[in-house]
C-alpha cells in the first residue's frame, strides 16, 4: 500500500486471528440459535409490513418523468406507479436523457417491482458506460423505493444493514485564477462543517505561460473525443511545478488536516501524467482523479505504481466487471463509481464488497437531486469500505427543498445522515419540483406512446 494512502486511510489495519474469530462466532451463534424462531422475532418481523398493499400482487402501471434543471445540472427523475396506489422514485444520471428510461418502460410494466434483481437481469443489457446507464438505474432505484415502501423498511435494512448512522461528503469549490482566492473560498467550505474537499486544475490554466505545455496550436481547440494518451500535447517539468505550486498556496490557507481530491488536470500523455503526478506528490493529496480513460488499464496501473498519489477512477464504469480487472490488478488506489452509472443501489455495494476483497477503498461519485442523493446514502450506509461521497449542490440554495421525509439540512456540515423511513425515505415537494422543469417539460404527465415500444431483445437465438 502507498505511503500516502495508508496515511489518508489511517495507518494499516490489523485482521482479527482465526481463532479469535471463531471464538466470537461461536458465541454468537451459540446466543442466537434459542432465540431466532421464537414468535416474538416472527412477529416483529413483519409488523411494519404496510397492510394497505399486498407485496405479492404489486404489478407496475406506469413510468413518468419529471426533468429537473439546474440542480446544478439536468436531473430526470422517474416514477414508477403500480395497482395498489403506492409509488416508487428513481433518477437518470444527471445530464443523460430521460429517453434512457422511457425506452425501457413497455419492458417492465406488468412485472412485480419487489422482484428487483430479475427486473434488473431484464433491463441491464439497455445499460452502458457512462450516461448510458443512467435508464436501468433509475428503475432499480424506484424498484428498491417500491420495495421498502412495501415492507416498511428502509433500503439500507434490506441490503443488509448499515455500517454507520451518517455519511462523509466531499464538495467542489468555485474556481478562481488566483490560489488566494481559491483557497479563501475552500476555507469558507471548511468552516460551513466539511472535512474533505476536491479541486479541479488544469493545464488550460498554464497554456499561455512560456514553457509550461506543448502540443497545442495557437487558435486550434483540440479535436472533440481525442483521448488523452493520443493528443500529443504534453506538460513540461515547469508546468508541473506551476500547477503544484498552486496547489500548495491553496494548502497553506486551508491546512494540511483535511484531504484534499484533485480532478480535471487535463488531456496529456501517460509520461505527463506521472511528472505531473510526482510534481503532486509533496501536495500529499487525498487522490489524482480520471487521469486518462479508464480503460487504457495498462497505462493507468504504470501511472499507479510508479507515483505516490493515490490514483482514483470509475464514475464512467458500467457494472461489476470492469471494476474488478481494476481491483484484481490493483490499476487503482481507489475506486469511484457513480451508482447513476455503475449499475445501481445493489450492483454498487457488490463494486464494494468485491473491492474490499482486494483492500481497495471505494469513493462514490455524484451530482444528482436529493433522489439520487438518498440512493446513494442507503447504499453507502450499507458498504463497509465506503470513504466519501461527493455532492455537487451545496450552492444550490433550494436543492433540499426538492424532497420532504428527511432531516433539513440534507448536508449538514459536511454529512448526510442516512434515512430511517420505508423505501427510500424521501418524498418529492410537488410545488418546489415544478419550479424547477426543464423549459417545455410537465410534472410526471402520462406517457402512452412508450406502452409498446417491442423488439426482440434476447441476447442469443
Amino acid at each position: 500500500m502507498k505511503p500516502s494512502l495508508e496515511r489518508l486511510l489511517g495507518g494499516r489495519r490489523t485482521r482479527p486471528g482465526r481463532r479469535e474469530f471463531l471464538k466470537k462466532a461461536t458465541a454468537l451463534f451459540g446466543a442466537a440459535a434459542g432465540t431466532f424462531w421464537a414468535d416474538e422475532t416472527l412477529d416483529a418481523a413483519v409488523q411494519n409490513v404496510n397492510r394497505n398493499s399486498a407485496p405479492s400482487q404489486l404489478k407496475i402501471t406506469d413510468l413518468r418523468v419529471a426533468v429537473v434543471t439546474g440542480a446544478p445540472f439536468t436531473c430526470p427523475i422517474i416514477r414508477i406507479d403500480t395497482n395498489q396506489g403506492i409509488y416508487g422514485l428513481g433518477e437518470v444520471r444527471d445530464g443523460a436523457s430521460k429517453t434512457y428510461a422511457l425506452m425501457l418502460k413497455s419492458r417492465i410494466l406488468g412485472m412485480n417491482p419487489c422482484n428487483i434483481e430479475q427486473i434488473f437481469r431484464r433491463l441491464r443489457q439497455f445499460g452502458g458506460h457512462g450516461r448510458m446507464a443512467g435508464g436501468v438505474v433509475a428503475i432499480e432505484e424506484a424498484c428498491w423505493d417500491l420495495a421498502g415502501k412495501v415492507y416498511g423498511v428502509p433500503i439500507y435494512q434490506m441490503l443488509g444493514g448499515k455500517y454507520r448512522d451518517q455519511l462523509r461528503c466531499y464538495c467542489d469549490t468555485p474556481d478562481s485564477p488566483d490560489p488566494k482566492v481559491f483557497g479563501e473560498r475552500m476555507k469558507q467550505r471548511k468552516e460551513m462543517g466539511f472535512t474533505w474537499f476536491k479541486m479541479d486544475i488544469g493545464i488550460n490554466r498554464f497554456r499561455n505561460v512560456p514553457g509550461a505545455v506543448s502540443g497545442y496550436v495557437q487558435g486550434m481547440p483540440v479535436e472533440r473525443g481525442r483521448e488523452h494518451t493520443i493528443s500529443g500535447i504534453e506538460i513540461t517539468h515547469k508546468g508541473a511545478e506551476l500547477m503544484a505550486e498552486y496547489i500548495m498556496k491553496v494548502r497553506e490557507i486551508v491546512g494540511w488536516d483535511v484531504p484534499i481530491a484533485v480532478d480535471h488536470v487535463g488531456i496529456m500523455g501517460e509520461n505527463s501524467i506521472i511528472r505531473l503526478a510526482k510534481a503532486f506528490e509533496k501536495c500529499n493529496l487525498a487522490w489524482l482523479e480520471d487521469v486518462i480513460p479508464w480503460y487504457q488499464t495498462e497505462q493507468l496501473k504504470r501511472i499507479t505504481d510508479t507515483v505516490d498519489v493515490p490514483i482514483c477512477t470509475g464514475e464512467d464504469i458500467y457494472l461489476m466487471d470492469e471494476f474488478e480487472k481494476l481491483c484484481r490488478n490493483h490499476v487503482v488506489d481507489i475506486i469511484h463509481p457513480d451508482l447513476s452509472t455503475s449499475g445501481g443501489i445493489l450492483e454498487t455495494k457488490r463494486i464494494g464488497d468485491m473491492a474490499m476483497r482486494y483492500g481497495i477503498p471505494m469513493a462514490m461519485h455524484m451530482a444528482g437531486t436529493p433522489v439520487c442523493a438518498m440512493a446513494n446514502a442507503h447504499c453507502a450506509a450499507a458498504t463497509q469500505n465506503f470513504l466519501v461521497m461527493e455532492n455537487h449542490s451545496v450552492d444550490i440554495p433550494w436543492w433540499d427543498d426538492l424532497v420532504t421525509g428527511v432531516e433539513k439540512p440534507i448536508l449538514n456540515k459536511g454529512f448526510i445522515r442516512v434515512p430511517e423511513g420505508p423505501g427510500l425515505g424521501i418524498d418529492l415537494n410537488e410545488e418546489v419540483v415544478k419550479q424547477h422543469l426543464m423549459m417545455g417539460e410537465s410534472y410526471f404527465a402520462p406517457t402512452p406512446e412508450w406502452d409498446r415500444e417491442r423488439s426482440a431483445d434476447q441476447l442469443y437465438s
